[in-house]
Protein backbone atom coordinates (compact mmCIF):
# COMPACT_ATOMS: atom_id res chain seq x y z
CA UNK A 1 0.00 0.00 0.00
CA UNK A 2 1.22 3.37 -0.90
CA UNK A 3 0.17 6.49 1.41
CA UNK A 4 0.21 9.96 -0.14
CA UNK A 5 -0.68 13.04 2.09
CA UNK A 6 -0.88 15.91 -0.68
CA UNK A 7 -2.91 15.78 -3.23
CA UNK A 8 -0.46 16.45 -5.97
CA UNK A 9 1.74 13.62 -5.33
CA UNK A 10 -1.29 11.66 -5.37
CA UNK A 11 -2.67 13.01 -8.73
CA UNK A 12 1.44 12.45 -10.20
CA UNK A 13 0.81 8.46 -9.06
CA UNK A 14 -2.52 8.15 -10.64
CA UNK A 15 -1.31 9.51 -13.79
CA UNK A 16 1.56 7.67 -14.29
CA UNK A 17 -0.50 4.52 -13.51
CA UNK A 18 -3.14 5.36 -15.85
CA UNK A 19 -2.28 3.65 -18.57
CA UNK A 20 -2.20 0.33 -16.70
CA UNK A 21 -4.75 0.74 -13.60
CA UNK A 22 -8.02 -0.18 -13.78
CA UNK A 23 -10.91 1.38 -12.72
CA UNK A 24 -10.54 3.56 -9.37
CA UNK A 25 -12.90 2.13 -6.77
CA UNK A 26 -12.72 4.82 -3.68
CA UNK A 27 -13.51 4.71 0.01
CA UNK A 28 -13.71 7.98 1.88
CA UNK A 29 -13.51 7.67 5.72
CA UNK A 30 -13.07 9.80 8.47
CA UNK A 31 -10.11 6.99 10.46
CA UNK A 32 -11.20 5.25 13.49
CA UNK A 33 -11.67 2.01 10.99
CA UNK A 34 -14.05 -1.26 11.89
CA UNK A 35 -15.02 -3.70 9.85
CA UNK A 36 -17.56 -1.97 8.31
CA UNK A 37 -15.10 0.46 6.48
CA UNK A 38 -13.34 -2.89 5.43
CA UNK A 39 -16.21 -4.31 4.10
CA UNK A 40 -16.26 -1.91 1.48
CA UNK A 41 -12.91 -2.00 0.45
CA UNK A 42 -13.52 -5.52 -0.20
CA UNK A 43 -16.52 -5.31 -2.51
CA UNK A 44 -14.13 -2.57 -4.27
CA UNK A 45 -11.89 -5.26 -4.51
CA UNK A 46 -14.03 -8.08 -5.04
CA UNK A 47 -15.36 -5.47 -8.25
CA UNK A 48 -11.87 -5.00 -9.62
CA UNK A 49 -11.16 -2.00 -8.49
CA UNK A 50 -7.42 -0.17 -7.45
CA UNK A 51 -8.51 0.90 -4.56
CA UNK A 52 -7.94 4.24 -2.40
CA UNK A 53 -8.73 4.85 0.76
CA UNK A 54 -8.91 8.22 2.40
CA UNK A 55 -8.57 9.34 5.92
CA UNK A 56 -9.94 12.59 6.79
CA UNK A 57 -11.29 13.96 9.51
CA UNK A 58 -13.28 16.64 8.73
CA UNK A 59 -14.23 19.98 10.71
CA UNK A 60 -16.92 21.39 8.59
CA UNK A 61 -18.85 18.40 8.91
CA UNK A 62 -19.11 18.72 13.00
CA UNK A 63 -21.48 21.27 14.16
CA UNK A 64 -20.50 20.60 17.48
CA UNK A 65 -16.79 21.29 18.44
CA UNK A 66 -16.57 18.93 21.04
CA UNK A 67 -17.62 15.98 19.05
CA UNK A 68 -15.04 16.61 16.58
CA UNK A 69 -12.62 17.10 19.17
CA UNK A 70 -13.63 13.50 21.04
CA UNK A 71 -13.91 11.85 17.66
CA UNK A 72 -11.48 8.63 17.75
CA UNK A 73 -8.20 8.58 16.16
CA UNK A 74 -6.32 5.79 14.90
CA UNK A 75 -4.22 6.01 12.40
CA UNK A 76 -1.59 3.79 12.83
CA UNK A 77 -4.13 1.04 13.71
CA UNK A 78 -6.07 1.85 10.12
CA UNK A 79 -3.20 1.80 8.68
CA UNK A 80 -2.59 -1.91 9.67
CA UNK A 81 -6.23 -2.72 8.90
CA UNK A 82 -5.84 -1.25 5.35
CA UNK A 83 -2.46 -2.93 5.09
CA UNK A 84 -4.34 -6.50 5.78
CA UNK A 85 -7.10 -5.97 3.51
CA UNK A 86 -5.01 -5.16 0.39
CA UNK A 87 -6.18 -1.47 0.06
CA UNK A 88 -3.58 -0.34 -2.56
CA UNK A 89 -3.71 3.35 -1.68
CA UNK A 90 -4.42 5.34 1.29
CA UNK A 91 -4.73 9.39 1.08
CA UNK A 92 -3.85 10.66 4.35
CA UNK A 93 -4.33 14.55 3.73
CA UNK A 94 -4.13 17.10 6.84
CA UNK A 95 -6.57 20.02 6.69
CA UNK A 96 -4.22 22.69 5.23
CA UNK A 97 -4.22 20.20 2.05
CA UNK A 98 -7.89 19.70 1.47
CA UNK A 99 -8.69 23.57 2.93
CA UNK A 100 -5.32 25.61 1.07
CA UNK A 101 -7.15 28.57 1.48
CA UNK A 102 -9.51 28.45 4.40
CA UNK A 103 -12.70 25.83 4.63
CA UNK A 104 -14.77 28.75 3.06
CA UNK A 105 -13.37 28.60 -0.46
CA UNK A 106 -14.22 25.10 -0.93
CA UNK A 107 -17.14 25.65 -2.96
CA UNK A 108 -20.51 24.75 -0.73
CA UNK A 109 -23.78 23.66 -2.49
CA UNK A 110 -27.23 23.44 -2.42
CA UNK A 111 -28.83 19.89 -1.59
CA UNK A 112 -32.58 21.38 -0.83
CA UNK A 113 -35.05 19.35 0.77
CA UNK A 114 -32.38 16.44 1.84
CA UNK A 115 -30.58 18.58 3.99
CA UNK A 116 -33.81 20.97 5.90
CA UNK A 117 -34.84 17.31 7.35
CA UNK A 118 -33.34 14.70 10.00
CA UNK A 119 -29.98 14.55 10.28
CA UNK A 120 -29.99 18.15 8.55
CA UNK A 121 -32.03 19.44 11.08
CA UNK A 122 -30.46 18.13 13.92
CA UNK A 123 -26.80 18.92 12.74
CA UNK A 124 -27.41 22.16 10.73
CA UNK A 125 -24.29 22.66 8.34
CA UNK A 126 -23.86 18.95 8.72
CA UNK A 127 -24.58 18.17 4.85
CA UNK A 128 -22.73 21.26 3.63
CA UNK A 129 -20.04 19.95 5.49
CA UNK A 130 -20.04 16.55 3.60
CA UNK A 131 -20.43 18.01 0.56
CA UNK A 132 -17.59 20.51 0.43
CA UNK A 133 -15.07 17.17 1.55
CA UNK A 134 -16.80 14.55 -0.78
CA UNK A 135 -16.77 17.35 -3.60
CA UNK A 136 -13.21 18.42 -3.28
CA UNK A 137 -12.41 14.22 -2.94
CA UNK A 138 -13.79 13.18 -5.92
CA UNK A 139 -11.93 16.12 -7.91
CA UNK A 140 -8.82 14.71 -6.81
CA UNK A 141 -9.28 11.00 -6.86
CA UNK A 142 -11.54 10.96 -9.66
CA UNK A 143 -12.88 7.47 -9.36
CA UNK A 144 -14.60 4.93 -11.41
CA UNK A 145 -16.54 3.69 -8.60
CA UNK A 146 -17.80 5.67 -4.49
CA UNK A 147 -18.26 2.64 -2.08
CA UNK A 148 -20.57 4.27 0.85
CA UNK A 149 -22.31 2.30 3.32
CA UNK A 150 -25.92 2.29 4.00
CA UNK A 151 -25.59 3.47 7.66
CA UNK A 152 -25.70 6.83 6.92
CA UNK A 153 -28.60 6.74 4.39
CA UNK A 154 -29.59 10.52 4.50
CA UNK A 155 -25.86 10.94 3.66
CA UNK A 156 -25.67 8.43 0.78
CA UNK A 157 -28.74 10.66 -0.74
CA UNK A 158 -26.85 13.93 0.03
CA UNK A 159 -23.85 12.50 -2.08
CA UNK A 160 -25.82 10.59 -5.06
CA UNK A 161 -27.53 14.58 -5.12
CA UNK A 162 -23.75 15.90 -5.30
CA UNK A 163 -23.14 13.46 -8.21
CA UNK A 164 -25.93 15.15 -9.96
CA UNK A 165 -25.02 18.58 -9.18
CA UNK A 166 -21.35 17.90 -10.08
CA UNK A 167 -22.57 16.22 -13.61
CA UNK A 168 -20.28 12.85 -12.89
CA UNK A 169 -21.76 10.63 -14.97
CA UNK A 170 -19.66 7.97 -15.53
CA UNK A 171 -19.55 7.80 -11.26
CA UNK A 172 -21.19 5.01 -9.84
CA UNK A 173 -22.00 4.97 -6.46
CA UNK A 174 -21.91 1.60 -4.70
CA UNK A 175 -24.22 1.57 -1.80
CA UNK A 176 -22.88 -1.39 0.85
CA UNK A 177 -25.45 -3.06 3.39
CA UNK A 178 -24.76 -1.73 6.91
CA UNK A 179 -22.03 -3.99 9.18
CA UNK A 180 -23.86 -5.17 12.30
CA UNK A 181 -22.40 -6.19 15.60
CA UNK A 182 -23.95 -9.71 16.56
CA UNK A 183 -26.57 -7.57 18.73
CA UNK A 184 -27.92 -5.54 15.31
CA UNK A 185 -25.89 -2.27 16.54
CA UNK A 186 -24.65 -0.52 13.18
CA UNK A 187 -20.83 -0.80 13.24
CA UNK A 188 -19.62 3.40 13.84
CA UNK A 189 -16.53 4.95 14.88
CA UNK A 190 -18.49 6.30 17.52
CA UNK A 191 -19.04 2.87 19.28
CA UNK A 192 -15.56 3.10 20.65
CA UNK A 193 -16.42 5.61 22.65
CA UNK A 194 -19.60 3.97 24.57
CA UNK A 195 -19.40 2.69 27.98
CA UNK A 196 -19.94 -1.20 28.64
CA UNK A 197 -23.13 -0.22 30.03
CA UNK A 198 -24.33 1.82 27.39
CA UNK A 199 -22.99 -0.59 24.98
CA UNK A 200 -25.28 -3.04 26.56
CA UNK A 201 -28.37 -1.18 25.66
CA UNK A 202 -27.23 0.30 22.18
CA UNK A 203 -28.71 -2.65 20.15
CA UNK A 204 -32.04 -1.20 21.31
CA UNK A 205 -31.97 1.25 18.03
CA UNK A 206 -31.65 -1.61 15.74
CA UNK A 207 -34.77 -3.54 17.78
CA UNK A 208 -37.54 -1.12 17.19
CA UNK A 209 -35.77 -0.40 13.80
CA UNK A 210 -36.81 -4.29 13.41
CA UNK A 211 -40.24 -4.11 15.47
CA UNK A 212 -41.01 -0.90 12.45
CA UNK A 213 -40.55 -3.23 9.74
CA UNK A 214 -42.32 -6.36 10.96
CA UNK A 215 -45.36 -3.94 11.35
CA UNK A 216 -45.64 -2.52 7.91
CA UNK A 217 -48.09 -4.53 6.37
CA UNK A 218 -50.84 -4.13 9.18
CA UNK A 219 -49.56 -1.74 11.47
CA UNK A 220 -49.85 1.77 12.44
CA UNK A 221 -46.60 3.94 12.36
CA UNK A 222 -47.67 6.48 15.07
CA UNK A 223 -48.40 3.70 17.43
CA UNK A 224 -44.93 1.89 16.67
CA UNK A 225 -43.21 5.32 17.34
CA UNK A 226 -44.23 6.04 20.37
CA UNK A 227 -43.61 2.34 21.66
CA UNK A 228 -40.29 2.73 20.32
CA UNK A 229 -39.91 6.26 21.70
CA UNK A 230 -41.19 5.26 25.30
CA UNK A 231 -38.92 1.96 24.72
CA UNK A 232 -35.48 4.02 24.15
CA UNK A 233 -36.72 6.72 26.94
CA UNK A 234 -37.33 3.72 30.00
CA UNK A 235 -34.00 3.12 29.08
CA UNK A 236 -31.82 5.88 29.34
CA UNK A 237 -31.85 7.41 25.90
CA UNK A 238 -32.65 10.68 24.70
CA UNK A 239 -34.40 10.39 21.00
CA UNK A 240 -34.09 12.87 18.28
CA UNK A 241 -36.35 11.18 15.84
CA UNK A 242 -37.74 8.57 14.34
CA UNK A 243 -38.79 8.34 11.09
CA UNK A 244 -40.52 6.82 8.32
CA UNK A 245 -39.95 8.22 4.67
CA UNK A 246 -40.08 7.03 1.09
CA UNK A 247 -37.22 5.29 0.39
CA UNK A 248 -36.09 7.05 -3.25
CA UNK A 249 -36.88 10.77 -1.99
CA UNK A 250 -36.47 10.35 1.85
CA UNK A 251 -39.93 12.33 1.61
CA UNK A 252 -41.33 11.99 5.52
CA UNK A 253 -44.45 9.97 6.04
CA UNK A 254 -47.06 9.91 8.72
CA UNK A 255 -47.60 6.49 8.43
CA UNK A 256 -47.05 3.38 6.50
CA UNK A 257 -47.69 3.49 2.74
CA UNK A 258 -47.26 -0.22 0.91
CA UNK A 259 -45.80 -0.51 -1.32
CA UNK A 260 -44.32 2.34 -1.45
CA UNK A 261 -40.59 1.69 -1.16
CA UNK A 262 -39.91 2.73 2.77
CA UNK A 263 -37.51 3.17 4.83
CA UNK A 264 -37.09 3.67 8.63
CA UNK A 265 -34.71 6.06 10.15
CA UNK A 266 -33.49 6.25 13.76
CA UNK A 267 -31.54 8.55 15.82
CA UNK A 268 -30.62 9.04 20.01
CA UNK A 269 -28.19 9.77 21.99
CA UNK A 270 -27.30 8.04 25.09
CA UNK A 271 -25.11 9.87 27.41
CA UNK A 272 -22.79 12.00 25.07
CA UNK A 273 -22.71 9.60 22.28
CA UNK A 274 -25.28 10.39 19.47
CA UNK A 275 -25.95 6.87 17.43
CA UNK A 276 -28.41 6.64 14.08
CA UNK A 277 -29.48 4.04 12.33
CA UNK A 278 -32.01 2.74 9.67
CA UNK A 279 -33.93 -0.37 7.89
CA UNK A 280 -35.08 -0.44 4.68
CA UNK A 281 -38.50 -2.18 4.78
CA UNK A 282 -38.70 -5.31 2.35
Amino acid sequence: MVIFKTAAQLQDFLSFRAITTPKIGFIPTMGALHSGHISLINAAKKDGMFTICSIFLNPTQFNDKKDYDKYPVSTDADIEMLLQAGCDVLFLPSVEEMYPGGTNTVASYDFGYLETILEGAQRPGHFKGVGQIVGRLLDIVQPGRLYIGQKDYQQCMIITKLKELLGLNDLSIIICPTSREQDGLAMSSRNRRLTDPQRALAGLLYQCLVSIQTKKDSGNFPIVQKECTDLLTAKGFATEYIALADANTLQLLDNYDPPRPMVALIAAKIGEIRLIDNILLQ
